[in-house]
């Protein structure tokens, strides 16, 4: 794993750009761990006030530091979109190599069901369950609610793998010593795939992270837990564009824009390093 890393920083800038930018945005919501005022309290500065040296971002209608806000906010935004990703890569990877390993009719049933959450209107879905639980939807159940929504298309993308390690001889001499299903995919099938859970692992951060700030704006969330989506939501209802404190909008819409671009990269540069035509067309391009 090392050894890709210093691969991966030293012949591709996409990864070093984006280890830069997600390296800013952890630092902002480290920082959160810093923070002098509690996050859910009001009114603990002064009204309104631009960007000072005192205030780097500026203040809020609602009496709160725009800084020590985007820090908390981008803090627990993060931890929404790792939560749903490492729980949505679970299910993904137990069905996507069960289904691949198995095949027949296990295969058909586990991707009939596969399809039918690809095919899902997630959003409307998500809508539908904030009405439905809207007094008890809480941050962990909207995360819990995403990740059953949200592992179809990689399960598809690792049964594809595991379809094509089943054929391969080492499979064939697993199965011939007497190992297990459960044996052979975590132990000779799991680290095949690893490299593309990391890459999904980070588009799925960036899904989860987009629909959340969207259901926050349009207050389909619980709006008492700080999140970027959150924060954009109560400068709306201040309206506070139309009062002239664009601060409030637009350091919260900076921060999370720079998690979108740098998860990006990342993910861009992983595909890029598993996929050998990739690479190979990279070296192309250096040498030439």
């Amino acid at each position: 794993m090392l050894v890709v890393l210093r691969d991966l920083l030293r012949h591709n800038l996409e990864f070093r750009i984006g280890l830069i930018l997600v390296g800013i945005v952890l630092g902002l919501a480290l920082a959160s761990l810093l923070s002098p005022y509690p996050e859910l309290d009001t009114y603990v500065v002064p009204l309104d006030l631009p960007p000072s040296w005192a205030y780097p971002f500026g203040t809020t209608s609602r009496g709160q530091d725009v800084f020590w806000q985007v820090t908390v906010a981008i803090r627990n935004t993060l931890l929404f979109g790792l939560t749903v990703a490492l729980l949505s890569r679970i299910i993904s990877l137990v069905i996507g190599l069960f289904a691949g390993y198995k095949g027949g009719w296990i295969d058909r049933v586990l991707m009939s069901i596969n399809d039918t959450f690809i095919v899902i209107p997630l959003f409307p879905v998500l809508v539908l369950c904030y009405f439905v639980m809207r007094d008890s939807m809480s941050w962990l159940r909207l995360a819990l609610i995403m990740s059953l929504l949200g592992w179809a298309y990689d399960a598809r993308l690792i049964r594809s793998v595991a379809m094509s390690l089943k054929m391969r001889e080492f499979t064939q001499t697993s199965v011939f010593s007497g190992m297990t299903t459960r044996e052979i995919l975590m132990r000779e099938h799991m680290p095949y795939v690893m490299p593309i859970v990391f890459s999904t692992t980070l588009n799925n951060m960036n899904w989860s992270i987009g629909l959340e700030v969207t259901l926050s704006v349009l207050g389909f969330t619980d709006i008492n837990t700080p999140t970027i989506g959150g924060m954009i939501f109560w400068a709306n209802q201040h309206t506070a564009m139309v009062a002239g404190i664009w601060w409030w909008i637009a350091f919260p819409i900076a921060v999370v824009v720079m998690a979108f671009i740098g998860l990006y990269l990342l993910s861009v540069s992983m595909n890029e390093f598993i996929d050998p035509r990739s690479r190979l067309s990279r070296m192309g391009r250096v040498a030439a």
